[in-house]
Protein backbone atom coordinates (compact mmCIF):
# COMPACT_ATOMS: atom_id res chain seq x y z
CA UNK A 1 0.00 0.00 0.00
CA UNK A 2 1.44 3.45 -0.87
CA UNK A 3 2.15 5.89 1.94
CA UNK A 4 -0.32 8.39 0.50
CA UNK A 5 -2.81 8.99 -2.28
CA UNK A 6 -3.71 12.24 -3.98
CA UNK A 7 -1.50 15.20 -4.87
CA UNK A 8 2.08 15.12 -3.61
CA UNK A 9 1.95 16.84 -0.21
CA UNK A 10 5.29 16.09 1.49
CA UNK A 11 4.47 18.59 4.24
CA UNK A 12 1.48 16.47 5.29
CA UNK A 13 3.48 13.25 5.28
CA UNK A 14 6.12 15.01 7.38
CA UNK A 15 3.46 16.21 9.85
CA UNK A 16 2.11 12.72 10.50
CA UNK A 17 5.62 11.27 10.77
CA UNK A 18 6.34 13.94 13.39
CA UNK A 19 3.18 12.84 15.22
CA UNK A 20 4.51 9.29 15.31
CA UNK A 21 7.72 10.75 16.69
CA UNK A 22 5.75 12.08 19.67
CA UNK A 23 5.11 8.49 20.76
CA UNK A 24 2.13 7.25 18.76
CA UNK A 25 2.22 3.81 17.14
CA UNK A 26 0.42 4.98 14.01
CA UNK A 27 -1.42 7.86 12.36
CA UNK A 28 -3.95 8.05 9.51
CA UNK A 29 -4.74 11.44 7.96
CA UNK A 30 -7.25 12.54 5.32
CA UNK A 31 -7.40 16.11 4.04
CA UNK A 32 -9.98 17.59 1.67
CA UNK A 33 -9.20 21.12 0.49
CA UNK A 34 -8.78 23.27 -2.61
CA UNK A 35 -5.97 20.97 -3.78
CA UNK A 36 -8.20 17.89 -3.69
CA UNK A 37 -8.03 14.88 -1.41
CA UNK A 38 -4.86 13.67 0.29
CA UNK A 39 -4.74 10.47 2.33
CA UNK A 40 -1.69 9.14 4.14
CA UNK A 41 -0.46 7.11 7.08
CA UNK A 42 2.69 6.77 9.15
CA UNK A 43 4.00 4.50 11.86
CA UNK A 44 2.87 0.90 12.14
CA UNK A 45 -0.41 -0.97 12.01
CA UNK A 46 0.67 -3.27 14.83
CA UNK A 47 3.64 -3.24 17.20
CA UNK A 48 6.37 -5.60 16.04
CA UNK A 49 5.33 -5.26 12.39
CA UNK A 50 6.49 -2.90 9.64
CA UNK A 51 3.21 -2.45 7.75
CA UNK A 52 1.76 1.05 8.00
CA UNK A 53 -1.79 1.68 9.28
CA UNK A 54 -4.32 1.14 6.47
CA UNK A 55 -5.37 4.53 5.10
CA UNK A 56 -8.96 3.25 4.82
CA UNK A 57 -8.81 1.56 8.23
CA UNK A 58 -11.53 1.55 10.87
CA UNK A 59 -10.85 3.00 14.32
CA UNK A 60 -12.58 3.87 17.55
CA UNK A 61 -13.65 7.52 17.33
CA UNK A 62 -14.25 8.18 21.04
CA UNK A 63 -16.12 11.41 21.73
CA UNK A 64 -16.61 12.24 18.05
CA UNK A 65 -19.62 9.99 18.71
CA UNK A 66 -21.15 12.97 20.52
CA UNK A 67 -21.46 14.91 17.25
CA UNK A 68 -23.47 12.07 15.71
CA UNK A 69 -25.68 11.89 18.83
CA UNK A 70 -26.27 15.64 18.91
CA UNK A 71 -27.17 15.62 15.21
CA UNK A 72 -29.80 12.91 15.76
CA UNK A 73 -31.28 14.82 18.72
CA UNK A 74 -31.42 18.06 16.73
CA UNK A 75 -33.14 16.25 13.85
CA UNK A 76 -35.81 15.18 16.36
CA UNK A 77 -36.09 18.83 17.40
CA UNK A 78 -36.54 19.78 13.72
CA UNK A 79 -39.33 17.20 13.45
CA UNK A 80 -41.11 18.63 16.49
CA UNK A 81 -40.59 15.46 18.56
CA UNK A 82 -38.34 17.26 21.06
CA UNK A 83 -38.16 20.84 22.27
CA UNK A 84 -34.65 22.26 22.48
CA UNK A 85 -35.55 24.22 25.61
CA UNK A 86 -37.98 21.65 27.01
CA UNK A 87 -37.13 19.76 30.21
CA UNK A 88 -35.51 16.37 29.54
CA UNK A 89 -37.48 15.05 32.54
CA UNK A 90 -40.70 15.44 30.55
CA UNK A 91 -39.52 12.81 28.06
CA UNK A 92 -37.86 10.48 30.57
CA UNK A 93 -40.22 10.45 33.58
CA UNK A 94 -38.67 7.19 34.87
CA UNK A 95 -35.46 9.03 35.80
CA UNK A 96 -34.87 11.32 38.83
CA UNK A 97 -33.88 14.29 36.65
CA UNK A 98 -33.77 17.91 37.77
CA UNK A 99 -36.74 19.44 35.87
CA UNK A 100 -34.65 22.52 35.09
CA UNK A 101 -32.32 20.54 32.79
CA UNK A 102 -33.28 21.16 29.16
CA UNK A 103 -32.37 19.29 26.00
CA UNK A 104 -30.09 22.21 25.09
CA UNK A 105 -28.25 22.04 28.44
CA UNK A 106 -27.75 18.30 28.02
CA UNK A 107 -26.15 18.72 24.58
CA UNK A 108 -24.12 21.78 25.64
CA UNK A 109 -22.67 20.22 28.84
CA UNK A 110 -24.31 22.94 30.92
CA UNK A 111 -26.66 20.58 32.81
CA UNK A 112 -24.33 20.18 35.79
CA UNK A 113 -24.74 16.39 35.71
CA UNK A 114 -21.89 14.42 37.26
CA UNK A 115 -19.98 12.37 34.68
CA UNK A 116 -20.33 8.68 35.50
CA UNK A 117 -16.72 8.21 34.28
CA UNK A 118 -15.55 10.34 37.21
CA UNK A 119 -14.91 14.01 37.85
CA UNK A 120 -11.76 16.06 38.33
CA UNK A 121 -12.17 19.29 40.25
CA UNK A 122 -9.97 22.41 39.99
CA UNK A 123 -8.65 21.93 43.53
CA UNK A 124 -7.28 18.51 42.59
CA UNK A 125 -10.12 16.50 44.10
CA UNK A 126 -11.04 13.40 42.10
CA UNK A 127 -14.42 11.72 42.48
CA UNK A 128 -14.17 8.32 40.77
CA UNK A 129 -16.79 6.79 38.52
CA UNK A 130 -16.71 3.52 36.58
CA UNK A 131 -13.19 2.22 35.80
CA UNK A 132 -11.91 3.65 32.52
CA UNK A 133 -8.14 3.44 32.84
CA UNK A 134 -5.37 1.35 34.33
CA UNK A 135 -5.56 -2.19 35.67
CA UNK A 136 -9.14 -1.69 36.85
CA UNK A 137 -10.29 -0.98 33.30
CA UNK A 138 -8.18 -3.83 31.88
CA UNK A 139 -9.93 -6.31 34.15
CA UNK A 140 -13.38 -5.02 33.11
CA UNK A 141 -12.65 -4.31 29.42
CA UNK A 142 -15.13 -6.94 28.22
CA UNK A 143 -17.84 -6.07 30.76
CA UNK A 144 -21.23 -5.06 29.35
CA UNK A 145 -22.81 -1.96 30.88
CA UNK A 146 -26.48 -1.10 30.47
CA UNK A 147 -27.33 2.37 29.16
CA UNK A 148 -29.83 3.33 31.86
CA UNK A 149 -27.52 1.93 34.54
CA UNK A 150 -24.80 4.40 33.49
CA UNK A 151 -27.22 7.35 33.40
CA UNK A 152 -28.47 6.48 36.89
CA UNK A 153 -24.88 6.28 38.15
CA UNK A 154 -24.37 9.86 37.02
CA UNK A 155 -27.69 11.02 38.48
CA UNK A 156 -26.91 9.38 41.85
CA UNK A 157 -23.98 11.77 42.42
CA UNK A 158 -24.36 15.42 43.47
CA UNK A 159 -24.59 17.81 40.52
CA UNK A 160 -21.52 19.96 39.87
CA UNK A 161 -23.60 23.16 39.64
CA UNK A 162 -27.13 24.45 39.15
CA UNK A 163 -28.44 23.69 35.63
CA UNK A 164 -27.46 26.33 33.09
CA UNK A 165 -25.11 28.27 35.39
CA UNK A 166 -21.75 26.83 34.31
CA UNK A 167 -20.09 24.33 31.95
CA UNK A 168 -18.56 20.91 32.62
CA UNK A 169 -17.86 18.09 30.15
CA UNK A 170 -19.90 15.05 31.20
CA UNK A 171 -20.40 11.71 29.48
CA UNK A 172 -23.66 11.38 31.42
CA UNK A 173 -25.16 14.09 29.17
CA UNK A 174 -24.64 12.02 26.04
CA UNK A 175 -25.64 8.67 27.51
CA UNK A 176 -28.80 10.54 28.51
CA UNK A 177 -29.14 11.91 24.96
CA UNK A 178 -28.91 8.39 23.56
CA UNK A 179 -31.59 7.23 25.97
CA UNK A 180 -33.73 10.20 24.91
CA UNK A 181 -33.43 9.26 21.22
CA UNK A 182 -34.53 5.71 21.99
CA UNK A 183 -37.43 6.78 24.23
CA UNK A 184 -38.83 9.35 21.79
CA UNK A 185 -38.51 7.22 18.64
CA UNK A 186 -39.23 3.78 20.09
CA UNK A 187 -36.24 2.47 18.12
CA UNK A 188 -32.69 1.64 19.09
CA UNK A 189 -30.05 4.35 18.80
CA UNK A 190 -28.20 2.23 16.22
CA UNK A 191 -31.36 1.97 14.07
CA UNK A 192 -32.00 5.71 14.29
CA UNK A 193 -28.44 6.64 13.38
CA UNK A 194 -28.51 4.21 10.48
CA UNK A 195 -31.78 5.63 9.19
CA UNK A 196 -30.98 9.29 9.76
CA UNK A 197 -27.26 9.61 9.01
CA UNK A 198 -25.34 6.47 8.03
CA UNK A 199 -27.48 5.21 5.14
CA UNK A 200 -28.37 8.64 3.66
CA UNK A 201 -24.66 9.56 3.56
CA UNK A 202 -23.41 6.11 2.56
CA UNK A 203 -21.23 5.73 5.65
CA UNK A 204 -20.43 2.05 5.17
CA UNK A 205 -17.43 2.06 7.51
CA UNK A 206 -19.29 3.58 10.47
CA UNK A 207 -20.57 1.28 13.19
CA UNK A 208 -22.55 1.58 16.42
CA UNK A 209 -20.99 -1.50 18.03
CA UNK A 210 -23.19 -2.02 21.08
CA UNK A 211 -21.33 -4.48 23.29
CA UNK A 212 -19.32 -6.12 20.48
CA UNK A 213 -15.57 -5.96 21.17
CA UNK A 214 -14.59 -6.26 17.49
CA UNK A 215 -13.50 -3.64 14.98
CA UNK A 216 -15.23 -5.13 11.92
CA UNK A 217 -12.69 -4.45 9.18
CA UNK A 218 -9.05 -3.54 8.50
CA UNK A 219 -7.65 -1.51 11.39
CA UNK A 220 -4.57 -0.38 13.24
CA UNK A 221 -4.07 -1.67 16.76
CA UNK A 222 -4.09 0.60 19.81
CA UNK A 223 -2.29 -0.18 23.06
CA UNK A 224 -2.29 0.91 26.68
CA UNK A 225 0.44 0.88 29.30
CA UNK A 226 -0.73 0.04 32.80
CA UNK A 227 0.78 -0.88 36.11
CA UNK A 228 0.18 -4.29 37.64
CA UNK A 229 1.84 -5.26 40.95
CA UNK A 230 4.56 -2.66 40.45
CA UNK A 231 5.31 -3.79 36.90
CA UNK A 232 4.45 -1.85 33.72
CA UNK A 233 2.66 -3.88 31.04
CA UNK A 234 1.56 -3.15 27.48
CA UNK A 235 -1.75 -4.52 26.21
CA UNK A 236 -3.28 -4.56 22.71
CA UNK A 237 -6.77 -3.07 23.25
CA UNK A 238 -8.13 -3.16 19.68
CA UNK A 239 -10.67 -5.63 21.13
CA UNK A 240 -12.68 -4.04 23.95
CA UNK A 241 -16.34 -3.74 24.91
CA UNK A 242 -17.32 -0.09 24.30
CA UNK A 243 -20.66 -0.30 26.13
CA UNK A 244 -19.20 1.89 28.91
CA UNK A 245 -19.60 5.03 26.75
CA UNK A 246 -22.92 4.68 24.84
CA UNK A 247 -23.81 7.72 22.74
CA UNK A 248 -20.76 9.46 24.17
CA UNK A 249 -17.76 7.59 22.80
CA UNK A 250 -18.52 4.10 21.50
CA UNK A 251 -18.65 4.45 17.71
CA UNK A 252 -16.22 3.14 15.08
CA UNK A 253 -15.57 4.91 11.77
CA UNK A 254 -13.01 5.79 9.08
CA UNK A 255 -11.36 9.04 8.03
CA UNK A 256 -13.45 8.93 4.82
CA UNK A 257 -16.73 8.56 6.69
CA UNK A 258 -15.86 11.27 9.22
CA UNK A 259 -15.04 13.60 6.32
CA UNK A 260 -18.33 12.79 4.57
CA UNK A 261 -20.33 13.24 7.78
CA UNK A 262 -18.71 16.48 8.93
CA UNK A 263 -18.74 18.03 5.47
CA UNK A 264 -22.45 17.21 5.15
CA UNK A 265 -23.20 18.54 8.64
CA UNK A 266 -21.32 21.81 8.17
CA UNK A 267 -22.71 22.16 4.64
CA UNK A 268 -26.30 22.13 5.92
CA UNK A 269 -27.32 18.73 4.58
CA UNK A 270 -28.27 17.17 7.93
CA UNK A 271 -29.93 20.01 9.85
CA UNK A 272 -32.11 23.01 8.94
CA UNK A 273 -30.12 26.27 8.99
CA UNK A 274 -31.63 27.59 12.26
CA UNK A 275 -30.70 24.40 14.13
CA UNK A 276 -27.22 24.28 12.62
CA UNK A 277 -26.82 27.83 13.93
CA UNK A 278 -27.97 26.66 17.39
CA UNK A 279 -25.47 23.79 17.23
CA UNK A 280 -22.67 26.25 16.49
CA UNK A 281 -23.57 28.68 19.28
CA UNK A 282 -20.68 28.16 21.68
CA UNK A 283 -20.18 28.61 25.41
CA UNK A 284 -17.96 31.66 26.05
CA UNK A 285 -15.51 29.76 28.24
CA UNK A 286 -15.35 26.27 26.75
CA UNK A 287 -15.92 26.92 23.05
CA UNK A 288 -18.45 24.06 23.03
CA UNK A 289 -21.72 24.25 21.17
CA UNK A 290 -24.24 21.41 20.86
CA UNK A 291 -22.01 18.46 19.98
CA UNK A 292 -19.39 20.56 18.19
CA UNK A 293 -16.68 22.97 19.26
CA UNK A 294 -15.35 26.13 17.63
CA UNK A 295 -11.92 27.72 17.62
CA UNK A 296 -10.07 30.35 15.66
CA UNK A 297 -8.03 28.67 12.96
CA UNK A 298 -4.38 29.52 12.29
CA UNK A 299 -5.48 31.62 9.30
CA UNK A 300 -7.88 33.66 11.46
CA UNK A 301 -11.04 31.94 10.25
CA UNK A 302 -13.42 29.86 12.36
CA UNK A 303 -12.97 26.10 12.56
CA UNK A 304 -15.60 23.70 13.85
CA UNK A 305 -14.50 20.38 15.26
CA UNK A 306 -14.81 17.59 17.77
CA UNK A 307 -12.05 15.26 18.86
CA UNK A 308 -12.20 11.94 20.64
CA UNK A 309 -10.08 9.61 22.65
CA UNK A 310 -10.65 6.16 24.07
CA UNK A 311 -8.30 3.43 25.22
CA UNK A 312 -5.70 2.98 22.48
CA UNK A 313 -7.27 5.40 19.99
CA UNK A 314 -7.65 9.09 19.25
CA UNK A 315 -9.68 10.78 16.51
CA UNK A 316 -9.73 14.26 14.95
CA UNK A 317 -12.55 15.83 12.94
CA UNK A 318 -12.20 19.45 11.77
CA UNK A 319 -13.94 21.52 9.12
CA UNK A 320 -14.51 25.02 7.82
CA UNK A 321 -17.98 26.55 8.34
CA UNK A 322 -19.13 25.49 4.86
CA UNK A 323 -17.66 21.98 5.16
CA UNK A 324 -15.55 22.58 2.06
CA UNK A 325 -12.25 21.91 3.81
CA UNK A 326 -11.83 19.09 6.32
CA UNK A 327 -9.19 17.27 8.30
CA UNK A 328 -10.02 13.82 9.68
CA UNK A 329 -7.47 11.65 11.39
CA UNK A 330 -6.83 8.75 13.73
CA UNK A 331 -3.92 8.07 16.05
CA UNK A 332 -3.15 4.84 17.85
CA UNK A 333 -1.15 4.69 21.05
CA UNK A 334 1.83 2.38 21.40
CA UNK A 335 4.20 1.20 24.11
CA UNK A 336 6.12 4.45 24.61
CA UNK A 337 6.20 6.03 28.05
CA UNK A 338 4.87 9.51 27.22
CA UNK A 339 2.08 11.80 28.37
CA UNK A 340 -0.48 10.83 25.74
CA UNK A 341 -2.83 13.75 26.45
CA UNK A 342 0.03 16.18 25.85
CA UNK A 343 1.23 14.26 22.77
CA UNK A 344 -2.31 14.24 21.34
CA UNK A 345 -2.59 18.01 21.81
CA UNK A 346 0.80 18.55 20.12
CA UNK A 347 -0.12 16.30 17.18
CA UNK A 348 -3.50 17.97 16.83
CA UNK A 349 -2.00 21.48 16.84
CA UNK A 350 0.66 20.47 14.30
CA UNK A 351 -1.87 18.97 11.89
CA UNK A 352 -4.37 21.83 12.21
CA UNK A 353 -1.65 24.41 11.59
CA UNK A 354 -0.43 22.51 8.55
CA UNK A 355 -3.87 22.01 7.00
CA UNK A 356 -5.63 25.25 7.94
CA UNK A 357 -2.66 27.60 8.15
CA UNK A 358 -3.54 29.49 5.00
CA UNK A 359 -0.32 28.63 3.23
CA UNK A 360 -0.28 28.86 -0.56
CA UNK A 361 -1.94 25.88 -2.25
Amino acid sequence: MPEFTGPDRPELQKAIEEAVGLGFAGVQLRVHDERGEWVGSAGVRELGETAKPPTDGLFRIGSNTKTFTATAVLQLVAEGKLGLDAPVAGYLPQLPLDPRITVRMMLAHTSGLFSYTGEFFPDGTVVPGIPFEGKEWVEKRFHTYQLEELVRLGLAKPARFEPGTDWSYSNTNYALARLLVEQVTGCSYAEELDRRILRPLGLRGTVVPGDSPEIPGPHAHGYIRYEDAGEWKVLDVARQNPSWCPGAGDMISTTQDLHTFFSALMGGRLLPAPLLAEMRETHPVSGFGLGVRAQEGPDGGTLYFHNGGTQGYGALMYGTPDGGKTLTASVTTGDTEVDMAKAFQQAMDRLVNEVFGGQAG
